[in-house]
Order: C-alpha cells, then structure tokens, then sequence
C-alpha cells in the first residue's frame, strides 16, 4: 500500500484553505492534515502534525511569511515549503530561496497547475511558477559571484558531488539520491553544502538551474526549456 502524503496548509484567507484543501484531496490523493490562517500557530503545528510538506502564503498578518521561514529553520524544523503567494517580486523569490524552500508558486496559475505542482513537490522535485522563470534564472548572475567565475568552480567539484549536482538539477531529493547512489542521507547533505559553498549559491534551487543552464553531464538544452517553464505548469527541475 502506497504512503498517502500529508501536507498542511497556512494561509490567512479561509476560503483560499478550504479551496485548495478540496482540490488536493480530490485530485492527488494526499491528505489535508491540518490547516491554519494563523502564522503564529504554524510552528507548533507543523512540530506536531510532521507533514510531508506545507503549503503557504507570504503576505499574513501579523507575521509574514518569510519570517515564518526563518522561525522554521531557526528551530529546526525540515519539514518541506512550497510557497503559494500573489508576490511576483524577485526579492521574496530570492529571500525565500534563501530559506530552503521546495517551490515557488502564484495564485493566478491555473487552479489545476497549482494542485499538480504541490504533488510533485511532495516527491522532491522543485517546482517554480512560470512567470518567475525569468528573475529566477537572473538571480544566477545578479547575486554573489559573476556567473564565469561560479563556471570555473565548477571544476573544484569532486566526481561524487558533480555526480549529486546533476541528481540536483533533476529535481531528486536528497533521500531520494542517498537511495539512487547507495549512501547515507547525511553524507548527501554534507556534499550538497560543499557544492553550494564552492559554486556559492544559498540554495539547492539555485544550483539546479545553474546546473542545467551549464549543461552539466546529462542536462541538455531541452531540460533547459522545460525547466524553466517554457508552457503551462510550474518549472521543474527533472526531467
């Protein structure tokens, strides 16, 4: 018997909750485990539902979203977050980002989009709303280091954590390539912090589409189109 996800929902708006809760147990197949319009209650839900994934918005009173993230990582929470928000704004992709989370995603994409974009999230993939495509590929070249000075780091890489970025660009989890390369969960997030160090980017995110953008083994220029959310749907980062 198939695990049946559970995913919990944060949004201020009730009718937003009680939508998207139908849509995705209607059609995913996934469990609602709990919903709350309350910011300040989401911590200690998420520490004792421990649902596969939530889902949440970044404009909420009287905490908002991205100060949420950081409360979830600053008290150790794993659990992952796809971002469902209005804000088309490069900064709040990148702060997110920044914040670990699994996808970025816009209300306005089709309702069905939505619903399918948070399935395949909660198997790992990284999902992006099409329309952030574009500021998303630019925050490769507008952060950090210039864009030619992370390609020649990419030759700092050791074999194994090349071998993990390219895993990474196909949008696999790390449990997911601890299982597909035979080793431990934790030496998978130790080698994706060195990459991440070495090609100086704060999140997986980042790398991924860097990764596909270089056309690194095995990421050819169609993973790139559709990647990058060249149609309908989210960007995902697997082929």
């Amino acid at each position: 018997m198939s695990k049946v996800h559970r995913v919990v929902l944060i949004d201020d708006h009730g009718l937003c909750r009680l939508g998207l809760g139908e849509l995705i147990e209607a059609h995913t197949g996934m469990k609602v485990a709990a919903t709350t319009g309350n910011p300040e209650e989401a911590v200690e839900l998420l520490r004792t539902e421990r649902p596969d994934l939530a889902v949440m918005d970044l404009r909420m009173t009287p905490t908002d979203g991205l100060r949420l993230l950081r409360r979830f990582r600053d008290e150790g929470l794993e659990v992952p977050v796809v971002v469902l928000t209005m804000s088309d704004s490069k900064d709040d992709l990148a702060q997110a980002l920044r914040m670990g989370v699994r996808g970025y995603l816009l209300k306005d994409m089709e309702p069905t989009d939505i619903v399918e974009s948070i399935a395949r999230a909660v198997k790992g993939e990284l999902v992006v709303a099409p329309a952030m495509a574009a500021r998303l590929a630019s925050l490769l070249s507008d952060e950090g280091r210039p864009r030619e000075e992370r390609t020649s780091s990419l030759d700092q890489l050791t074999a194994r954590e090349s071998e993990i970025l390219l895993y990474v660009a196909r949008g696999l989890s790390n449990k997911a390539i601890a299982r597909e390369l035979g080793i431990s969960h934790d030496t998978v997030k130790l080698h994706v912090r060195h990459i991440l160090s070495k090609l100086g980017f704060a999140s997986r995110v980042e790398a991924a589409v860097f990764a596909i953008e270089q056309r690194i083994d095995g990421a050819s220029r169609s993973d790139t189109g559709e990647s990058l959310g060249q149609g309908s749907g989210s960007s995902q980062f697997s082929r």
